[in-house]
């Protein structure tokens, strides 16, 4: 199958990853931004990314077409599926996304195409799940008429060092010319350089143990936070002192949502037990990370023992810092215990929708910290950088005179806090 040198290309999904990739290939390639949601290819048509991961000058200057017709792709050549595979309410696999992407493109694919993805599976769901749903959609014969890639995203959300351009992209092909093809693409947005993978399922295997491996790093720092709490021990001024070390692990504690670290480890459990085995350390740090909203909720409960207050404010509820992306927020577990713990709990964030956050959570954020009635406990959740910059004032107007401040993210070490109030940590 003779694969084109100046291909036309359609990156298939508009969220944090595709759009960035589908800017970047627009600067090499005549490439179409595809995504069903209609309203988003408008908002981007307009210049506005609700991702904030491309800037508004650079939609505006970029000869990338944007549609959410069908039609718009069908003269393509190459296909790169980018949408979001999440887990059901069982933490089960859903490739509802990446089924649906597949017919939608099959449907549409002519002979000759190459279709790769770059969302997160377990080994084997390219050639496996996605091709035939390919085949049948189109009529066209897996390895004949259409040709299998896999190169796995790496974006890290907020993130302005690790950006497109300056990671690593590994891809793999179901053949060989198809991994040089995919490289030779590839290499045209990335100056980090290009990694050729065996085959398709070690280049899944490496996109899934990546994020498995940070969850499970994190999921033991956030188990000896617990120890060291019950020592008066605070892990921040631990891991001062092992950071020193040239090989310590700098892992922080938290709470670990997101579409990634929380939710990749289940794929790679998924694909454990599906061969008979058994993945105890894997979901033995799921089980640790996901019980952190309820433990630093007690640990709030347990600094404000013997008030009478009973008003706390979380700042906070996206799943990570500098980020307007509220999917599985973990902030959302500590505000539910707080709140079945009998605190008023108020919620606000910068970045957050506030239509997402009512619509997925049932939280009414507050629009603005000016004018508050002031709270017995401020609890720092997310370190937004607005957050970050708080100062004595900042807590003399949001704080009763001897209020608690809990800095959950270690923001505030060196805040002076206002006469009467004080800073609790874990």
């Amino acid at each position: 199958m003779r694969l084109p040198e100046q291909p036309e290309i359609a990156v298939v999904g508009l969220g944090y990853v595709g759009l960035p990739l589908a800017v970047a290939l627009a600067e090499s390639y005549r490439t179409v931004g595809f995504d069903v949601d209609a309203q988003r290819v408008t908002e981007l048509r307009g210049g506005d990314d609700r991702t904030q991961e491309v800037s508004e000058e650079s939609l505006r200057g970029s000869s990338l077409r944007l549609s959410a017709e069908l039609a718009e792709i069908a003269a393509c050549d190459v296909f790169i599926i980018t949408v979001p595979t999440p887990v059901d309410e069982e933490n089960r696999p859903d490739l509802g996304a990446v089924i649906a992407a597949s017919r939608s493109v099959g449907s549409v694919m002519r002979p000759g195409a190459v279709v790769v993805y770059e969302s997160t599976v377990y080994p084997g769901v390219t050639e496996d799940v996605c091709g035939p749903i390919l085949a049948e959609a189109s009529g066209l014969k897996p390895g004949e008429d259409f040709l299998l890639g896999y190169s796995p995203e790496r974006i890290n959300p907020g993130d302005r060092e690790h950006t497109l351009r300056r990671i690593v992209k590994v891809v793999a092909g179901e053949t060989p010319a198809v991994t040089d093809y995919l490289a030779e693409i590839y290499g045209r947005v990335t100056e980090a350089g290009v990694f050729k993978a065996a085959d398709i399922k070690t280049a899944e295997a490496a996109k899934v143990i990546e994020n498995a491996q940070r969850d499970i790093n994190i999921a033991f720092v956030n188990e000896v936070t617990k120890i060291f709490n019950r020592l008066d021990l605070s892990i921040y001024d631990v891991l001062d002192a092992a950071r020193t070390k040239w090989n310590f692990l700098d892992f922080r504690p938290g709470m670990v949502g997101g579409h990634c670290i929380g939710v990749d480890p289940y794929y790679l459990a998924h694909c454990s037990e599906a061969l008979g085995l058994d993945p105890q350390v894997i979901l033995a740090g799921r089980r640790t990370n996901d019980s952190m909203g309820a433990y630093f909720a007690g640990m709030v409960a347990e600094a404000l023992r013997g008030r009478e207050g009973r008003r706390i404010l979380v700042l906070g509820l996206t799943f990570k810092e500098d980020v307007p992306d509220l999917r599985n927020s973990k902030a959302v577990d500590l505000i539910s215990a707080l709140r079945q713990r009998g605190y008023q709990v108020s919620v606000h964030d910068p970045l957050a929708d506030p239509q997402e956050a009512l619509l997925d959570y049932d939280l009414e954020l507050l629009p603005t910290l000016d004018g508050q009635d002031a709270f017995d406990c401020v609890v720092g959740a997310v370190a937004h950088r607005p957050y970050r910059g708080f100062s004595k004032e900042s807590f003399e107007a949001l704080l009763v005179s001897d209020g608690l401040v809990f800095d959950l993210r270690d923001m505030w070490s060196e805040t002076e806090m206002p006469d009467g109030r004080r800073r609790h940590s874990i």
